[in-house]
């Protein structure tokens, strides 16, 4: 294979958005970068900078490189080598999708080295990016951009991609503390009431037509029953944070499994306002005026 490299560019995204648990996505204005490059057979080399680069393993575990080699099996390819740059933007262990734009930034970089040799369509992307996360809630959004559905159709991943309505203005507060996803879920429970059920099928609906037509309906489609105050005693600063925010007529939920939060503000101004409210609450905050992203993942091959 003529040695080539694939730059790659991903969002960050938030998973659930309240009541669209496993379901709905939103990319956002943060990224990593990855510069890709095909090597002789066997050769490894990783650089990490950025956010979270302390803990990346810098082996065959790492995520990207598990990600191109399984994207090479599946069109019946050897893999290269791989020389890895990352440059990370998206925090880690924070509830912004991280793990899922790293298996997008692998799929697609897999695109741009099979370049040429081997197709892999949308379909194919959203499909193996599933397949290594587990769900395609996250990684639809970073591969596609703007607010996804995603849902599963004879055993196979399937995504829409909606355009937000401009005047959607997304706040991320960011704490110092992490929070895997498999303990998030752990206190979930296996079967919830018709009542709770029929409660976040009406909000997701409701909230699909508040993120492209009508803003101002964010607070009431953002309520949910079935995962976020079940995962309250685990990250207590977080639950009180969403709280206070909504309490003062904000549309804030947990950002994807936590412990983020993000408040889905109808204007600039009102993200102001609710910035101020979290300088009051308990916890340290970072916060981050996003926009949403409605390119998503990018490959370039130089």
């Amino acid at each position: 294979m003529t040695a080539r490299t694939a730059s790659v560019r991903v969002p960050a995204t938030s998973a659930n958005l309240g009541p669209g648990f496993d379901t709905l996505g939103l990319a956002l204005s943060v990224y990593d970068e990855v510069d890709v490059t095909a090597l002789p057979a066997g050769e490894l080399e990783i650089e990490v900078t950025g956010t979270g680069s302390a803990e990346i393993p810098r082996d065959e575990s790492h995520l990207i490189a598990r990600t191109i080699r399984y994207c090479f099996e599946a069109v019946g390819r050897t893999a290269p080598g791989l020389r890895i740059v990352a440059r990370n933007g998206i925090p880690h262990g924070k509830g912004l999708g991280s793990s899922g734009a790293a298996v997008a930034a692998g799929v697609l970089a897999a695109k741009g080295l099979l370049a040429g040799d081997a197709e892999l369509t949308d379909t194919d992307l959203l499909r193996l990016a599933t397949e290594l996360e587990g769900h395609p809630d996250n990684v639809a959004p970073a591969l596609f951009g703007g607010l996804t559905i995603a849902w599963t159709e004879n055993g196979a991943p399937r995504h829409k991609k909606l355009l937000v309505h401009r005047g959607v203005a997304p706040l991320v507060f960011v704490p110092d503390r992490t929070m895997s996803t498999s303990t998030a879920r752990s206190v979930l429970d296996a079967e919830v009431s018709r009542e709770d059920a029929v409660f976040n099928v009406s909000r997701s609906a409701l909230l699909i037509a508040a993120l492209t037509q009508s803003p101002d309906l964010l607070l009431s489609a953002t309520e949910d029953k079935l995962h976020q105050e079940r995962r309250g005693a685990q990250m207590p600063e977080t639950f009180a944070l969403v709280g206070a925010l909504r309490e003062r007529g904000f549309a804030a939920v947990v950002s994807g499994a936590g412990p983020s939060v993000l408040v889905l503000a109808d204007g600039p101004g009102a993200r102001l306002e609710a910035a101020r409210v979290a300088e009051e609450a308990a916890g340290s905050w970072q916060p981050l005026m996003l926009a949403v992203d409605f390119l998503g993942g990018t490959v370039k091959l130089t």
